[in-house]
C-alpha cells in the first residue's frame, strides 16, 4: 500500500477488527473513514481478484470515498449518528441501492440493472451513517435457477470460493459472496439474505455469525424475491455484538410492507442482550434426530464440545428433544408458487434497458445464450414459470396452511411448550427449513473446527420475535468459547 500510515494498519490492525473498535479508532482521531475504505479496499485488491481469489465481491461502490469524507466531516461538525457512523459494510447482489452499482441477483440478466432508489435495508444502512462499500457476490437467484448447481456460482460473478478451504470446503450459499468477504476481512460485517439456510449456510461454513431474522423484522422492499412467505435480510459478521449492532439499524416498520406491521418491538436495541452470564438457566434442547445424523465424526466432536460447554456455563440442556414432524418429508410448492409472481412484480418495475420483464423472459434470455447462461440449467425457473403465478391452485393453498401448522403450532412452538424451551439447537444450517417455513427467527454461531480446518457452525432457533434471546444465548456462547479464528489467505489447492 502507498500510503505509510496505511500500510503499516492494513494488514496487523484490520483484520478481524469490530464495529466497536473501528467506531473508537474513528472517535480518537486514529483514522479516518476515508482512510479505513481506503484499506478494507487495498485488502479486496490483494486477495478478491487475485492471490487466493475468493471473487467475493462483484462491485465496489464508485462513491464509497467520497461517502467517507463526507461523514468525516458530519462527524467533525456534529459528532457520529452512531454506531455504525463511518462503518463500511457490504451488502448481497439481490438488494437494491439507488446508485451507481448494479442490482443483478447474479445473473447476467440484470448486469444492468441499477435500481431507481435503495431497498429499505439500504435507507437504514445510509441513515446509520454506514457506507455500502459494494456488492457481494451470489448463488445466482439466490440458489432458486436448478436444482444443481453449486453454491456460490452466477453467471455474472463465476464462482465464490470458501477462505478457510478454497476448492476444498463448500463456500455456503447463496449469500455466499457475504459470507466468504467477510471472513475474509473485506469488511467488518455484510448483509446477506434468506429464503431456507442462505445466511445460516454461508455464516456456519465460513466462521461467522449469521441471524436469520423473523420474516416481518426487516422490511423486504426493494429485495429481489424467491417468496412472499419466507424471505428476509439479515446481518451476517465476525461477532455476536457486530451483529446485534447491525439487526438493530435495519429494523423498523414499513408501511409498504405489511409483514413490519406485526413486530411488537420495533426499533429495539438487541445490544442490550449482550450478557456474558446468558446462559445461565437458559433451557436449551438439542435437536439430534435427524440433523446431526448430516455431520462427520469430527463434525460430531465439535458439536458435543459445544453441548457440553452450554451446560458449564449454566445452561440447563435438554437432550434429545423431538420436533414434530421434523423427519417429514416436506415439500417446497411455496418457494415454487410464489417465486413466479413475486418475481414478476420486481422485474416488471426495472427500467426500460433491463432486457428481462417477466419470468418468461428471463428463460427465453438465458436459452439465446446457453453455453454462458445455462451451465448448469435453469429446471426451477421453468417449473415455476409452468404454474399460474395466480397463488390459487389447491396444491399451493393446501401446501402453505400445512407447512405454517407442521412448523408453528405443531412444530418449533410445540416442541418449545412441551420442553419449556428457551431455544432449539441445531448444527450448521441443518433444519434451516422449519424456521423458515415458520417465519422464525435463528443465530448461527462459530463453534469450532474440524481437524482439517473445517468450520462448524451452532446454530440457535427460537420463536417469532425471539432475536432477543437468541443473541443472549449466542453472545454468552461466543464469549465462552472464542473458537473463531481469521482464515490464512492461501491459493486455492491445485488438484492434480
Amino acid at each position: 500500500m502507498y500510503h505509510p500510515k496505511l500500510a503499516d494498519l492494513v494488514n496487523e490492525w484490520l483484520p478481524e477488527a469490530t464495529i466497536e473498535q473501528l467506531q473508537g479508532a474513528l472517535e480518537n482521531g486514529e483514522i479516518t473513514s476515508k482512510e479505513l475504505v481506503l484499506m478494507y479496499l487495498h485488502r479486496i485488491g490483494q486477495h478478491d481478484k487475485k492471490g487466493i481469489s475468493l471473487n467475493s465481491i462483484l462491485e465496489i461502490n464508485p462513491d464509497a470515498v467520497f461517502i467517507a469524507e463526507a461523514l468525516d466531516l458530519e462527524r467533525w461538525r456534529k459528532g457520529a449518528r452512531g454506531p455504525l457512523h463511518g462503518i463500511p459494510v457490504l451488502v448481497k447482489d439481490n438488494i437494491d441501492t439507488g446508485d451507481h452499482m448494479h442490482t443483478s441477483a447474479g445473473s447476467v440478466a440484470l448486469a444492468e440493472h441499477n435500481a431507481a432508489e435503495d431497498s429499505f435495508v439500504a435507507k437504514q444502512l445510509r441513515d446509520a451513517g454506514a457506507i455500502i462499500l459494494g456488492k457481494t457476490n451470489m448463488t445466482e437467484w439466490a440458489n432458486f435457477m436448478t436444482k444443481n448447481m453449486p453454491s456460490g456460482y452466477s453467471s455474472r460473478g463465476g464462482q465464490v470460493l470458501n477462505p478457510y478451504g478454497p476448492g476444498k470446503f463448500d463456500v455456503g450459499g447463496s449469500s455466499s459472496g457475504s459470507g466468504a468477504a467477510i471472513a475474509a476481512n473485506f469488511a467488518v460485517a455484510a448483509i446477506g439474505t434468506e429464503t431456507s439456510g442462505s445466511i445460516l449456510s454461508p455464516a456456519s461454513m465460513n466462521s461467522l455469525v449469521g441471524i436469520k431474522p423473523t420474516v416481518g423484522l426487516i422490511s423486504r422492499r426493494g429485495i429481489i424475491p424467491i417468496t412472499y412467505s419466507q424471505d428476509t435480510a439479515g446481518p451476517m459478521t465476525r461477532t455476536v455484538k457486530d451483529a446485534a449492532i447491525l439487526l438493530s439499524a435495519l429494523t423498523s416498520t414499513d408501511k409498504s410492507d405489511s409483514a413490519t406491521l406485526s413486530n411488537p418491538n420495533p426499533g429495539l436495541s438487541y445490544t442490550s442482550f449482550l450478557l456474558k452470564e446468558g446462559l445461565h438457566g437458559m433451557r436449551i434442547g438439542i435437536a439430534r434426530d435427524p440433523f446431526f445424523t448430516y455431520l462427520s465424526d469430527e463434525e460430531a466432536l465439535v458439536m458435543e464440545e459445544a453441548i457440553a460447554c452450554l451446560r458449564e456455563n449454566g445452561a440447563i440442556v435438554v437432550d434429545n428433544v423431538n420436533i414434530p414432524f421434523s423427519k417429514e418429508k416436506w415439500d417446497y410448492h411455496t418457494l415454487f408458487y410464489e417465486f413466479k409472481p413475486s418475481l414478476n412484480a420486481y422485474l416488471s418495475k426495472t427500467g426500460p434497458h433491463v432486457p428481462v420483464k417477466s419470468l418468461k423472459d428471463l428463460i427465453a434470455f438465458n436459452k439465446k445464450d446457453s453455453g454462458k447462461m445455462l451451465k448448469y440449467d435453469q429446471t426451477v425457473l421453468i417449473e415455476s414459470e409452468n404454474l399460474s403465478g395466480s397463488l390459487t391452485e389447491e396444491e399451493y393453498l393446501v401446501s402453505r396452511e400445512r407447512d405454517l401448522f407442521r412448523t408453528q403450532e405443531g412444530g418449533i412452538d410445540a416442541c418449545m411448550d412441551g420442553y419449556e424451551l428457551d431455544a432449539i439447537l441445531t448444527p450448521n444450517n441443518f433444519g434451516a427449513s422449519l424456521p423458515a417455513k415458520a417465519g422464525y427467527p435463528s443465530i448461527t454461531v462459530p463453534g469450532g473446527y474440524t481437524p482439517e480446518g473445517k468450520p462448524v457452525g451452532v446454530t440457535f432457533t427460537a420463536r417469532a420475535y425471539e432475536e432477543s434471546t437468541l443473541i443472549q444465548i449466542g453472545y454468552a456462547y461466543e464469549q465462552a468459547t472464542l473458537h473463531r479464528k481469521a482464515p490464512v489467505l492461501q491459493k486455492k489447492e491445485v488438484k492434480s
